[in-house]
């Protein structure tokens, strides 16, 4: 990897600032992607002089991507969202990302995708996922694919969101409390992008479903940042009727749900039976309690000073 150039699309975000540390580690030279570049500036930091390059690129644009990744060695696509704009994103996209890597004769691209990826999936989301992985494997057969769950670190908005909600809360409702995650810690996430980068004639043309060690409800999920923040627990949690009818207004500013993002929770977010995971690359994946409290302490009700247990 030492002085290869790799182009991370949208590489500024969560996902991507553990990535581009994993690839400075290697001595690569990293490109990083996306409409707005500055705000990746704070990646300059993280690696040695020159070893940053910072490229405008909109993903819907194939011009535009094309133009990031010209002269790249590698390519990783981490682009993804939620709402009207999935299809241009999750498909148009990634097709772009693919053949344009393919284009400027890329040795290696890795795709993110997501545990929940299903042609036949009622969201959306699901849906746009897989037709973006059928995209990106026409154009580019020896593509890794990477279908994490959802990612935890301290920048995460999942565990985060929940952890802000249960110490400002007198109340706590919970949605699907029933829905069953595997969260996959997103420092592990990032060294398997990098493990299938140096090595895609091993990893090249397969799927991999990336979960952690531990299996959680979406209750026991709260219920175990309650007690690690030492708040009480305070939950609801609310029925399929009434869940369905909080999505419905998933459009309105401050909404906690959308609808299609209800319809992801009627499905667990596990890897499958039989699916190639970080035992494939030789990594054992970081159980949450492991490195989850060292930034949770935050929102104990005195931080750091916090004791576990005290009144709330």
């Amino acid at each position: 990897m030492k002085d290869r150039l790799v182009t991370l699309i949208g590489g500024g975000g969560f996902l991507g600032r553990y990535v581009a540390q994993e690839l400075y580690r290697a001595g690569a030279r990293v490109r990083i992607a996306q409409k707005r570049p500055r705000d990746a500036w704070f990646l300059k930091t993280q690696g040695g002089l020159g070893q940053t390059q910072f490229a405008a690129a909109d993903i819907t644009r194939p011009d535009s991507v094309a133009r990031a990744v010209e002269g790249s060695d590698m390519v990783v696509n981490l682009a993804g969202t939620f709402g009207s704009a999935m299809q241009k994103v999750h498909v148009d996209g990634a097709r772009n990302v693919a053949r344009a890597a393919r284009q400027a004769g890329a040795t290696a691209l890795v795709h993110l995708s997501a545990i929940g990826a299903d042609a036949d999936s009622d969201a959306a989301y699901g849906r746009s996922k897989a037709q973006g992985e059928r995209a990106v494997a026409e154009a580019f057969p020896n593509a890794t694919i990477l279908r994490p769950s959802v990612m935890f670190g301290r920048e995460d908005a999942f565990v985060n969101r929940f952890a802000g909600l249960i110490a400002a809360a007198p109340v706590v409702p919970v949605l699907r409390a029933g829905a069953r995650f595997q969260p996959a810690y997103v420092a592990d996430v990032a060294a398997v992008v990098a493990k299938a980068l140096a090595d895609p004639a091993a990893y090249g043309g397969h799927v991999y479903e990336l979960g952690g060690t531990d299996v959680l409800t979406m209750g026991e999920l709260n219920r175990w940042i309650a007690a690690t923040i030492g708040r009480p627990d305070r939950f609801v949690e609310l029925p399929d009727a009434l869940g369905g009818i909080v999505a419905m207004f998933g459009a309105l500013p401050g909404a906690p749900i959308n609808q299609d993002q209800w319809r992801m929770l009627q499905r667990d977010n596990v890897v499958a039976a039989g699916a190639e995971g970080f035992g494939a690359f030789g990594i054992t994946p970081t159980p949450l309690a492991t490195v989850a409290p060292a930034w949770l302490v935050r929102y104990r009700r005195h931080g750091r000073f916090g004791r576990l247990g005290a009144a709330a």
